[in-house]
């Protein structure tokens, strides 16, 4: 079980007792509710401080937990609607609209309610994660000379070095600077590269995080599809010529939602197509480390074999260490690298010292070779349970492509014509107890037919993906008989 989720357990049990307890009154000693509960004091001293943040109880060091006392009265509301006006701005009437939506990014950082399966989740299970590493590198971190000293501004050198030798034997420690994460490179990229207004050509369906950085930014994202082998190098060239962008934002390797490998055909295309166009290329390249056992050989980055600096290539460790390691690199050459150095220094300043060395710690420990030795093996696991658990209890929802890199497979629900109602399968998934991601926020534009985003490496293991197609079975049945009262569908049909 996460550790999250005994907490709101804990935590739910304690508030439903409260009301035993008078105003002011002492709670039992953590001791007490650890042997009450069977929890360990980590968990106990985590629920009574969210009880605390909700203002249910007070804690007073050395002496233990009080039930609060209530209120003396509530403030009066204030009146806001003012801000309505100001948010809204005036701008002249070319100004776009400053609404941020991060609903869609939401749907994949979002903890859902206790019991529920997370195939929604955009990160890997704790099961997966290297947590004793992660945990001795930070300890070593600490111990390293002026691990609480300012770091340079770009990042440590010898944390550019690595990753410059990861991405490339072209490039030097010189090309990179470090990121809060990957969703920060990409931010960052987008703000330096395109001016507010701009157009910038997005991958159809793509990752609804760089959408809502890209609106953020005052840009407007203009779709190009992808097939099975990647984004399309004639829709693309007839994408620059109409709009004039001068970015493109791609994820070359196991594209998010789809699992697309850019062909090798087309990676010389889709640089040579830019930089006729005059663009940049920004290279997302967050599931390289997220490879399956079966792949086969990778291709490089396309960063890797780009002299002339059309390429700015985006990595993170996030996705294959822990969504808690803010740590990515955003590289380039040029010019745009200085207008990146300074998009971060005035956004960030820079990436805290101590996640940089413990950063440092953990690629550099045997523990790290490891856990990417291992991890292409758990991945495909459980890859392959959730395929083979769909096949057999839901065959009505087509799979695209079994991805051989990444943690989550797209499923195209029945479209229009079947009366499917996308948000009505999430919502009834919810319901069934399994969390799932709608489609509608990875497309820019209308999208072509309903689809979900199902996560195999968010959870623990086969046993929870059983379970939870099983759940998902209840909901499409469930989804299907709303939409066509009196008739209960087979999943197949």
């Amino acid at each position: 079980m996460h550790e999250r989720s005994s907490v709101a357990e804990l935590a739910d049990s304690l508030r439903s007792e409260l009301y035993r307890y008078s105003h002011g009154e002492k709670l039992p000693s953590s001791r007490v509710l650890v042997e009450r509960f069977r929890a360990s004091p980590v968990t106990v001293s985590r629920a009574v401080a969210q009880l605390a943040a909700e203002g249910l109880v007070v804690t007073r060091p050395g002496a233990g937990a009080f039930r609060a006392h209530p209120p003396a009265g509530a403030s009066p509301a204030g009146d806001t609607s003012w801000q309505e006006v100001s948010l809204s701005g005036d701008g002249g009437p070319e100004a776009l609209p400053r609404t941020v939506d991060a609903s869609g990014v939401l749907a994949t950082l979002a903890a859902p309610p206790t019991g529920v399966i997370e195939f929604n989740g955009g990160y890997l299970h704790g099961s997966l994660q290297p947590e004793r590493a992660l945990a001795a590198a930070l300890a070593r971190a600490g111990r390293r000379p002026g691990a609480w000293s300012r770091p340079p501004t770009d990042g440590l050198t010898e944390l550019r070095a690595w990753f410059a030798r990861e991405i490339g034997p072209a490039l030097t420690a010189a090309d990179v600077l470090i990121t809060a994460g990957g969703q920060s490179a990409l931010a960052t990229a987008l703000r330096a590269l395109a001016p507010p207004g701009a157009p910038v050509l997005v991958e159809s369906p793509t990752y609804p995080g760089m959408l809502a950085a890209a609106r953020a930014a005052g840009l407007r994202p203009v779709p190009v599809p992808v097939d099975a082998d990647g984004i399309r190098p004639e829709l693309l060239a007839a994408a620059f010529r109409a709009t004039g962008a001068r970015v493109l934002v791609c994820q070359p390797l196991f594209q998010n939602p789809t699992g697309t490998v850019l062909s090798e055909a087309r990676r010389p295309e889709v640089v040579r197509i830019a930089r006729e166009a005059g663009a940049f290329v920004v290279e997302d390249d967050f599931a390289r480390l997220l490879v399956h056992d079966d792949a086969g050989p990778l291709p490089g980055p396309l960063a890797a074999d780009d002299p002339d600096g059309v390429v700015v290539h985006v990595r993170s460790l996030t996705k294959a260490a822990s969504p808690s390691l803010r740590v990515g690199a955003l590289a380039a050459r040029g010019p745009a690298l200085e207008r990146l150095r300074a998009i971060q220094v005035v956004e960030s300043f820079f990436v805290p010292r101590p996640l940089q060395e413990a950063a440092v710690e953990l690629v550099g420990s045997p523990a790290w070779s490891r856990h990417l030795r291992a991890l292409p093996a758990e991945l495909r696991a459980r890859r392959s349970a959730m395929t083979t658990a769909l096949s057999e209890a839901l065959p009505g929802l087509a799979l695209s492509r079994v991805p051989a890199g990444g943690g989550f497979l797209w499923l195209r629900l029945p479209g229009a014509e079947a009366g499917t109602d996308e948000s009505a399968m999430v919502a009834s998934a919810l319901r069934a107890g399994v969390a799932v991601a709608p489609g509608r926020p990875y497309f820019s534009a209308e999208p072509p037919s309903p689809h979900i985003r199902l996560s195999f490496a968010s959870v623990a293991g086969p046993a929870e993906i059983a379970e939870g197609v099983r759940r998902l079975r209840t909901a499409w049945e469930e989804t299907r008989a709303t939409e066509n009262p009196g008739e209960r569908s087979a999943p197949g049909r």
